[in-house]
């Protein structure tokens, strides 16, 4: 850069310039030319993006396959099987999706220059498996949280693809520098080329263990053989969402939207992804596009965690919560009353069973609900105290009359104890209250028409409503009817009476459940409510069902949950199903999610709109029910055109600053064309139970790297000039030293991976382990990349050898 004031230079490449440059000042063009080659990786990240949502739909098709079993009406199972092995997928398809600018820009380069030998195509490709390899390596081992680790599952094709790996820069190293330097004949490109078909049926084989004497036994967790094709991508660990829910079933006051997403939340968090959805999912997270994660309320997400943690105080039903007469029990006597607006006051009565001999403190707090205090009510927190032998206190709440019509609005009293030996809360902790403008009994009524218990939760608690009025005192009988569960075997029922004192809105009828410790399908009663007293009336629900689910069978209950809610989840949460989804999302931040987006969502959007707008115009997934294909070829057309674009922008960049195209290559290209595999490896890292998705697939993508990148331009090249009577030139020296020097590495980060799996002191795994070996390792891996950039850019300037 000595003479940057001089005449100018004259740099051009494929496409670019697009206009006479000559009177533009050096520095402008410079500076033009680097913004323009950051912002080109944009682009390419969010085409690839689309890539790789169609390589997603396309491997994920899946055909039904009928099998014996008696347990299924007729004695037929149909059962969802992938055509795409996971391995094969991943090295093919999944591999082009990753490496296609690496692997267009040499394609590109080569046909470019009339078939003749260029710089950055080559270099490009080994500085992206440097880049991946050591660093990406390094940030995944050093991401782990403390105390966790992760290890590599499927150490068979690891092993393969690691193999042939070091194997395809050998073979580089030696065509380039030993059996034929400086030149590549047929033969060698042949070879080259064809180690990419060799290599996807060698991991194969070791995927399903054909030469394995180990018999394939039965993955308990999945109901499958390990190593077959049935679905995985979006396969949900169905034990540990269940542990979940059934701690979610020890709040039986969360709504059912609520659990629902609680549950959806949880079942994300167990279901195993492709390499795709990280790389798609650390893409749109770049670049303010919707995101593919569960989104959740901000409350679910706090409530999540305190089920997670258990902080949460459990109401589990119970028959006793006495624990047999040893604890005082406390809570109301309704689970919800009601009051006119022009009685000014709210009587709720709060009653003590169970032990008497203690005394029992209790707070309690009115909470706002659609009516709101010092509007409609007098807010308050103070505290009951139960003396011995006490067993009934009153809460007394003034309604504030405004003298002007509205509809019934609630608020909540709340009540909260600090646990101890003595005394608990009961199961009606939390009361409804409803500012009525009416003075009828009311009509009585179940409020739903049939509720879900599991044998194990001793009690269910049935709630029986009062509409339309609560003036005066009133009861009702109630009365149960077997169905396939029986009084007396599975239930304890017959007949009772519901009282409803003045003000009260909601009472339930509790029916204690037997836990008979035996394997039974699901069971059924009917409870019944008649002859109302005060001049009440009945609803419409005067009858409710009451179904028992065994214990032994909620885990078909969770099957059906997920089927329903997880069905191609990662399908069609990537991609969009029409032209109008994708220019929805396209136009708008973060998808059109404007809560969710940050500050960097909105400045990403504004830099990459306007190539947001034009991929917009690749046809969606589903478009002409093609499967994927059509979406691919369109969206590998766009990448192979922003390719040619980047490679002039890197070219002509180096031009201007004096910069050889391989220094450009494995420095500015290959850590643009790789960042987005970065995030996407260290959020696998994070979220995945292995480390297969995070660095497994990394030795083979830097093996499809050489043997599609390098083999199909050199087989290309080669006839082109075997044809014309002409050698395929290729000039060694400054590629087979940073091939060289590359291997070397790779060798010790792989040595530095197997140490890592077999002793103690890193955890024994490859990722994560104790915090000083790791961050040892990592920081290791990461001078290891640093030194392979700086020797291989000392021998291009001459610096060196």
């Amino acid at each position: 850069m000595d003479n940057m004031t001089d005449a100018p230079k004259i740099c051009e490449g494929l496409i670019l310039p697009l206009t006479d440059e000559s009177g533009w000042s050096l520095w402008f063009r410079i500076v033009i030319y680097l913004v323009g080659l950051l912002w080109s990786f944009l682009a390419v990240a969010i085409i690839a993006d689309v890539f790789m949502v169609s390589i997603e739909v396309i491997t994920s098709r899946t055909r039904v396959l009928k099998i014996a079993n008696p347990d299924f009406p007729g004695g037929i199972e149909e059962v969802e099987i992938r055509i795409w092995n996971d391995t094969v997928a991943n090295l093919t398809l999944m591999a082009l999706g990753s490496s296609a600018p690496e692997i267009l820009l040499s394609v590109i380069e080569v046909t470019g220059k009339g078939f003749k030998s260029g710089k950055l195509g080559p270099s490009t490709i080994v500085g992206s498996a440097a880049f991946n390899l050591l660093v990406i390596t390094a940030v995944c081992i050093m991401s782990i949280p403390k105390g966790e680790s992760r290890g590599i599952r499927m150490i068979k094709v690891f092993a393969t693809t690691t193999a042939f790996s070091l194997f395809a820069y050998i073979w580089l190293f030696l065509v380039l520098q030993v059996i034929s330097p400086n030149k590549i004949e047929i033969w060698e490109a042949v070879v080259t080329f064809m180690c990419f078909p060799i290599l996807v049926v060698v991991s194969y084989i070791f995927d399903r263990d054909f030469c394995g004497t180990k018999k394939h036994e039965p993955d308990m967790e999945l109901g499958i053989a390990e190593g077959s094709p049935f679905l995985t991508s979006g396969h949900v660990d169905k034990k540990a969402v269940a542990e979940f829910m059934r701690e979610v079933g020890k709040h039986p006051d969360l709504d059912e939207s609520t659990i629902a997403q609680l549950i959806a939340l949880e079942a994300q968090k167990h279901e195993v992804h492709s390499r795709s959805w990280y790389r798609v999912n650390a893409s749109r997270a770049l670049l303010g596009q919707k995101k593919i994660e569960q989104e959740v309320e901000p409350h679910v997400l706090d409530l999540y965690q305190k089920i997670k943690n258990k902080e949460m105080p459990t109401n589990i039903p119970t028959a006793d919560h006495s624990a047999g007469g040893t604890k005082a029990v406390v809570e109301f006597r309704a689970s919800s009353c009601a009051v006119y607006e022009n009685e000014k006051k709210v009587h709720i009565v709060v009653e003590r069973q169970g032990l008497m001999s203690v005394q029992a403190v209790v707070r309690y707090e009115t909470v706002n609900g659609t009516a709101e205090a010092g509007s409609d009510y007098i807010a308050q927190r103070s505290t009951l105290v139960f003396e011995p032998g006490e067993t009934e206190k009153i809460i007394e709440i003034e309604i504030i009359d405004d003298n002007e019509w509205e509809p019934d609005e609630t608020f909540f009293v709340k009540l909260a104890m600090d646990p101890n030996e003595e005394t608990c809360l009961g199961h009606r902790s939390v009361m409804q209250v409803v500012i009525m403008n009416d003075d009828e009994p009311g009509m009585l009524e179940f409020t739903k028409t049939s509720f879900l218990v599991k044998e194990s939760a001793g009690s269910v608690f049935v709630p029986v409503s009062r509409n339309q009025g609560v003036d005066g005192r009133i009861e009702v009988q109630w009365r149960t009817k077997d169905m396939e569960a029986l009084n007396g075997s599975d239930y304890i029922g017959g007949e009772g009476t519901l009282v409803f004192e003045h003000n009260e809105k909601e009472k339930e009828i509790e029916i204690p459940i037997i836990d008979d410790q035996e394997y039974e399908k699901d069971e059924s009663f009917q409870i019944e409510l008649f002859e109302p007293t005060g001049g009440a009336q009945l609803g419409r629900l005067k009858k409710t069902v009451v179904t028992i689910i065994n214990d032994d069978d909620y885990a078909g209950i969770l099957d059906r949950v997920v089927a329903i809610t997880h069905v191609n989840m990662d399908r069609l949460k990537m991609g969009n199903a029409s032209y109008a989804d994708q220019f929805k999302d396209a136009m708008n931040v973060n998808g059109g999610d404007l809560e969710g987006a940050g500050a960097l969502d909105y400045f990403m959007h504004f830099m990459t709109f306007a190539f947001k707008v034009i991929f917009a115009l690749v046809p969606p997934p589903g478009f002409l029910n093609s499967g994927g294909w059509i979406t691919f070829f369109c969206a590998l057309g766009m990448i192979g055109l922003l390719t040619a674009i980047v490679g002039d922008l890197a070219s002509i960049f180096g031009c201007l600053i004096n910069l050889d195209d391989s220094i450009t290559a494995i420095t500015f290209v290959a850590l643009g064309t790789s960042l987005p595999d970065l995030f996407a490896s260290k959020s696998a890292a994070l979220n995945e139970k292995y480390a297969d998705n995070s660095i497994g697939n990394v030795t083979g993508s830097n093996s499809v790297n050489v043997f599609l990148g390098l083999g199909l331009p050199w087989l290309m090249a080669s006839l082109y000039w075997a044809v014309r009577d002409d050698e395929f030139i290729v000039p060694a020296g400054d590629l087979a030293f940073s091939v060289s020097v590359y291997t070397i590495c790779a060798v010790v980060c792989i040595c530095v991976l197997m140490l890592r799996r077999v002793l103690a002191v890193f955890g024994k795994s490859e990722l994560g382990g104790p915090f000083g070996p790791k961050i040892g390792c990592g920081v290791f891996l990461i001078f290891l990349w640093i030194l392979y950039v700086l020797l291989s850019s000392l021998k291009v300037t001459r610096l060196i050898f």
